[in-house]
């Protein structure tokens, strides 16, 4: 059974993956599970949800019990730069209901949610967070992930009146911005985007003003993206510096001043 986890394109060898329009029975590499697959590499492996993210989740979810920012954009970010995160993957999904949630518990509003209360957040998500559904239904985990958040915060359900309204009108918000992000797919792009609307959200819905420090957030990301980044199309692309002198004699430092 591998042991080897690639964070980019196929997590066992690498390869550029195949996305299929119809589901094909595979054995996942690394569990031996059976499931049926959207997607799969050409040389032959799958890998299911469960281990795809499994090493991530758990650092995830450790992060989400224990920052102590009120920040949720900050929380994101350190969240996204964990070395054993896939590029693409719906464990992206959990950092947007993690990292939303933490902040929220930091906050002054935060006294009852425990870690219960984030768990089950993380229970919701992983109901609707799925790899490759963003294009196969167009639904991507990252806007029930917020939408978990916020009926949690307001004790929704179905059949609740103003409570579920306000989740779903979260839920269209969220998919809004990410629709305006999509071609390709990007699940970064798309938890930066998530937090631009659910922070504003709850400010104007219930007061609740969480501190975000660096709203102008430049992704380290780019060159990872397995699909392409969209670059000058995506607002949180990191132009590369160029270098003003490159070609010229004239280099800073090495003209002498004449007197």
């Amino acid at each position: 059974m591998s042991t080897t986890r690639n964070t980019e394109n196929c997590m066992v060898c690498g390869e550029k993956l195949d996305y299929l329009q119809t589901a094909v029975d595979v054995s996942c590499t690394y569990c031996a599970a059976s499931f049926p697959a959207h997607i799969k590499c050409p040389k032959g492996h799958s890998v299911c949800d469960l281990c795809h993210g499994k090493e991530a989740r758990a650092v995830i979810e450790g992060l989400a019990l224990t920052a102590t920012s009120p920040d949720p954009v900050e929380i994101a970010e350190s969240m996204m730069a964990l070395p054993q995160l896939p590029m693409l993957s719906c464990d992206h999904a959990f950092i947007a209901a993690g990292a939303l949630m933490a902040a929220l518990r930091n906050s002054p509003y935060g006294s009852k949610i425990g870690e219960a209360v984030v768990r089950e957040a993380f229970s919701r998500t992983a109901k609707q967070a799925h790899g490759g559904y963003c294009g196969l239904t167009g639904v991507c985990g990252v806007a029930p992930a917020i939408g978990a958040v916020v009926s949690i915060f307001l004790g929704a359900c179905c059949g609740s009146d103003r409570e579920q309204k306000i989740v779903m009108e979260a839920v269209t918000r969220v998919s809004q911005a990410i629709t305006d992000l999509t071609g390709p797919s990007c699940c970064k792009a798309y938890v930066r985007a998530a937090l631009t609307v659910a922070v504003p959200m709850f400010s104007e819905k219930f007061g609740i003003v969480l501190p975000v420090k660096n709203s102008s957030v430049l992704c380290n990301h780019s060159e990872k993206h397995p699909h392409g980044c969209r670059e000058e199309q995506c607002p949180y692309y990191r132009k590369p510096s160029k270098d003003l002198f490159a070609g010229s004699k004239f280099v800073p430092g090495t003209i002498a001043c004449v007197t």
